[in-house]
Formats: C-alpha cells, sequence, structure tokens
C-alpha cells in the first residue's frame, strides 16, 4: 500500500522542497586537455605563483629563502653525520674483527707452547738429562775478576 500512496502523491501537485530540475546543458562536460607541460615549465610556474604568493601577504621573500637555507643546511648536516657514523660503524666492525683475529692467534700459540712445555721433561730424559733434586744457589759477594790487569800492578 505504501507503494500506491507515493506514486498517488508523486502524481499530485509539484512539491516546493524540490528543487527543479535544471536543463542539460548546465551539465559540466568532460574534454580532453592536449597541452603538454615539461617540468621546466611547472618549476618556472611555481616559482611564479610562490614570488606572488609572498609580494601579497605579510611575510617577505627573504624569511621563506632563509627558512629553505636553513632547511637545505639541516639536511646536508643529517646526511653528513650519518655518513660518518656509518664509516665509524665499519671501522669498529673491522677493528673488532681484528681483535679477534688476533685473539684466536694467541690462543693457538699459547696451546703450542702448552704442548711443547708438556713435552719437555720427556724430551730432557731421551737427551740424557736428570731432573734436578734440590736447590743450589750461589754467592757472589766475594767475587774478583781473575784477568783484571790493574787490580794486580
Amino acid at each position: 500500500m505504501p507503494a500506491a500512496q507515493r506514486s498517488v502523491r508523486s502524481g499530485a501537485a509539484p512539491d516546493k522542497r524540490r528543487p527543479k530540475a535544471q536543463p542539460a546543458s548546465t551539465r559540466p562536460e568532460l574534454h580532453v586537455v592536449s597541452g603538454k607541460s615539461s617540468g621546466r615549465e611547472v618549476m618556472i610556474d611555481g616559482a611564479r605563483r610562490l614570488l606572488v604568493w609572498t609580494r601579497t601577504r605579510r611575510a617577505p621573500l627573504f624569511h621563506i629563502v632563509v627558512a629553505m637555507c636553513i632547511l637545505g643546511a639541516s639536511l646536508v648536516a643529517s646526511l653528513m653525520l650519518r655518513t660518518q657514523m656509518i664509516e665509524n660503524s665499519f671501522e669498529a666492525t673491522k677493528t673488532q674483527q681484528s681483535i679477534s683475529r688476533l685473539n684466536q692467534d694467541i690462543q693457538d700459540d699459547q696451546s703450542t707452547l702448552d704442548q711443547l712445555q708438556a713435552s719437555l721433561p720427556e724430551k730432557a730424559e731421551k737427551m740424557g738429562m736428570v731432573a734436578q733434586k734440590g736447590s743450589i744457589s750461589i754467592d757472589l759477594q766475594g767475587y774478583k775478576a781473575s784477568g783484571d790487569s790493574k787490580g794486580q800492578q
């Protein structure tokens, strides 16, 4: 039933709340833009717009130029700092690798020395040496040189 009522209503007197249908000629038409603009022309147009905008505003062009210089300098400084940090990181890595290589060499040499010290008593016995049983000390306080020619004249 509601559909029938609407159809009856819609055929009645025109509603003042509804906008009247506009003619089709006022509808915007789409068309292809055939102009080709190069990147340089766009840059020049953008610069021209910036100049016009700065002249119409209270902020002069000088402030914008200073701000751009500060932004550029901070970008360059951050890139230089990052590059230096990466170089330092590579240098630290190389140093760590060198230290670990030297530590490995030291450990290899120490193990070789330990093996040689362990085999020393066996080699000494093969050569006919006998291990010392007690300690001997020599006192040189009363020592006089035997070939001293100045002292005998």
